[in-house]
């Protein structure tokens, strides 16, 4: 089963004084294309969850985040009381003004604030890679939902392209019937005496030619090897591709042997379904 590089999942955790949310936004990518934004007290941990995130995601250009909001009433931010003192003192050379106003002006200055760096507790570090293992579940389970639509759709397109591709072939007799009385005629008009024998065999590799039983011999195997390839066990969107190229190279093949207008379209029609095909298939893991 296929499925799409497009995905969102989300989770969060009730700590007893913080909440953790984890958000992860993918969207199609020719690799792994991972950006990783979360708190500086959760750097060290940076390595061992790119390679989680690379395991379960593999390919997509991947935004994670994880957000954490003070919920109790300790704060890793604080007063730096030694500092604030010395700015009021400052200040009261400067100004004869009112404590509390001083104080105002003095917390606004360069480290008035401190930040102590929290370290990360074990227990709390184990929970939290369970809400990064949910909020993986869901980006999953949201691709893989992508993935049942993107097939729905290739099957319709694919569908379409063999049912095109069986109006050329039906309309191929009355084009060699065509390219046959069209031949008689120009001779008939030059009053050239032509040996009938040899008139049939140049016409039989004439036709041989414009021939289009290989192409759509060829064009039939890919269109089922795609089909195959999407309710494979493995999520593919390379292997995909490679295939709608080849169908590509048939379809254009068609296109410039047919000679015959009503061909033509038909064989622009199946051009058009294996664009929307192409384009599609960019979004399959």
């Amino acid at each position: 089963m296929i499925q799409s590089m497009t995905g969102f999942g989300k989770a969060s955790l009730q700590l007893p004084s913080k909440k953790i949310t984890v958000e992860i936004k993918s969207l199609n990518s020719k690799g792994l294309d991972l950006s990783v934004r979360m708190p500086s007290a959760f750097r060290e941990m940076e390595l061992g969850l790119r390679n989680t995130i690379a395991q379960r995601l593999e390919r997509g250009k991947i935004d994670f985040s994880l957000y954490v909001e003070i919920t109790g009433e300790e704060t890793s931010s604080k007063v730096n009381i030694p500092i604030v003192k010395a700015y009021i003192n400052q200040l009261k050379e400067v100004v004869n003004g009112d404590e509390t106003e001083l104080l105002k002006m003095a917390v606004r200055m360069p480290d008035a604030l401190k930040t102590e760096r929290e370290d990360i507790d074990e227990g709390d570090w184990n929970l939290i890679q369970g809400v990064i293992e949910e909020a993986l579940d869901n980006i999953h389970n949201f691709r893989v939902t992508e993935g049942v639509a993107l097939e729905k759709e290739f099957l319709v397109r694919i569908s379409n392209i063999l049912a095109l591709m069986n109006e050329t072939v039906a309309l191929d007799g009355e084009r060699i019937q065509n390219v046959k009385t069209r031949l008689h005629s120009a001779i008939e008009e030059l009053k050239l005496n032509v040996d009938e024998n040899r008139f049939e065999q140049e016409l039989i590799y004439y036709l041989e030619k414009m021939d289009i039983t290989e192409e759509k011999v060829r064009l039939e195997n890919h269109l089922n090897y795609f089909i195959e390839t999407l309710a494979g066990t493995e999520a593919n969107g390379r292997k995909l591709g490679f295939i709608t190229q080849e169908m590509g190279r048939e379809i254009n093949t068609m296109g410039s042997k047919s000679n015959h207008a009503k061909m033509q379209k038909l064989v622009v029609q199946m051009k058009d379904e294996l664009e929307k095909i192409k384009e599609q298939v960019l979004n399959v893991l």
